[in-house]
């Protein structure tokens, strides 16, 4: 951890929505919803109105029936995000991307040439402003943790820099869903025993947070409620896991329309990785029941890979073994991850041999892609149904 605040935490505000107001004057000081059947994004504008990302169409129109629902222009968006990465790697060469629009930047050593870690900071948002036509929140502090906590407060259209000798000041007081994995089910965790405050967190011995929470979990809070984070900003980080989600709305879905979301999820998620020369041993599949609580399951291969056949296997048995409780409580999201990624190239060849039957098909589908387009070729159980939105991905 350095001694000065010198990581940056940029993200876009409201990222979609906000293309579309600077594309469209009419839009602007409007509430904008993108996308009809689910929110795939809304100004703050209509983030006033309780509109929320992923939240059905028909509810967000209830809450703000005057939001104007535009289509989403996926290219749009990617063609921002590349214009924006620009201007990052024009303010420091150590720029680490988390998604399309956020990254952090480390500008230490920069001060001489650029000035204070503030400066920078008001520099790189009025030029994403003049050059992207974006605004652009940023936080700056000592940590990575701290630097993402402080542009979530600063939002939206904001700067805030945490001091090194303010840190726990501004830390302590916030709700303990800031820390980084804390969701719902932690959050009732700890608010069933009055732990309301990241500064309540750190009153805890580690003992104790272990003890109520699980090793991970209690080590891991522990050290946040402290600005405990050493990880520094890594430039050309591989991910950890390639995943895609859809969300299915409010109606109910047939097995047979679940199972053919998943083949259109896996497939994505396996052209993706052999895209990238990237095998995987865990498959992951997350579930958002109708009441917004969420669970995942997964499985751990015996071997890495990127084969279509044999993920979508694993998938399809966490999704029979969660079948009684997708039936009992409805299911409005679902999502297909892989993790513990490696290079292809450090797969040993597994028996049984007729796996190469399933890797040359995968590998013919993915020539006649790359020829043609994505829609080219695609499996018979899709034909005939929306495939849903792919949505715009940083380069592995």
């Amino acid at each position: 951890m350095t001694a000065d605040a010198t990581i940056l935490h940029a993200d876009l505000d409201a990222f979609y929505a906000s293309v579309e107001q600077r594309d469209d004057p009419g839009l602007r000081g409007r509430p904008v919803i993108v996308g009809g059947g689910v929110v795939l994004a809304a100004s703050y504008e209509a983030k006033a109105h309780g509109v929320r990302t992923a939240m059905g169409g028909a509810q967000a129109r209830q809450l703000c029936p005057q939001a104007i629902v535009v289509p989403p222009r996926m290219s749009a968006y990617s063609d921002a995000s590349a214009a924006v990465f620009e201007v990052f790697e024009q303010t420091t060469p150590l720029v680490e991307g988390l998604s399309i629009d956020e990254a952090f930047l480390d500008v230490a050593g920069l001060r001489r040439i650029s000035g204070t870690p503030a400066d920078i900071a008001a520099k790189l948002r009025r030029d994403v402003l003049d050059q992207v036509g974006l605004p652009i929140t940023v936080g700056v502090a000592r940590t990575k943790f701290l630097a993402k906590v402080a542009s979530g407060v600063a939002k939206p259209d904001g700067l805030l820099v945490v001091p090194p000798d303010g840190e726990l000041d501004f830390l302590h007081p916030l709700k303990v869903g800031r820390l980084w994995g804390v969701g719902e089910v932690t959050a009732k965790k700890l608010h069933d025993r009055g732990i309301t405050t990241v500064g309540h967190v750190a009153e805890l011995p580690q003992s104790a947070l272990v003890a109520m929470l699980g090793q991970a979990a209690g080590r891991h809070l522990h050290a946040l409620a402290h600005n405990r984070d050493p990880r520094p900003v890594r430039v050309g980080q591989r991910r950890g896991s390639v995943g895609a989600q859809r969300a299915l709305g409010s109606r109910p879905r047939s097995a047979e329309e679940v199972d053919a979301i998943l083949i259109e999820l896996v497939d994505r998620v396996t052209r993706r990785m052999r895209s990238a020369g990237r095998t995987g041993r865990t498959v992951v599949l997350r579930l958002r029941f109708a009441d917004f609580s969420q669970v995942t399951r997964s499985h751990t291969l015996s071997h890495p890979t990127a084969q279509t056949h044999e993920i979508l296997q694993a998938v399809r048995g966490l999704r029979a073994a969660a079948a009684p409780t997708i039936e009992r409580r409805g299911l409005t999201l679902v999502g297909v991850a892989v993790g513990n990624l490696d290079d292809d190239s450090a797969v040993q060849l597994a028996l049984p041999f007729d796996r190469r039957q399933h890797d040359a098909l995968d590998e013919a589908v993915d020539k006649v892609r790359r020829r043609f387009d994505s829609g080219a070729v695609t499996r018979a159980a899709l034909l005939g149904r929306d495939e849903g939105i792919s949505v715009p991905l940083l380069p592995d």
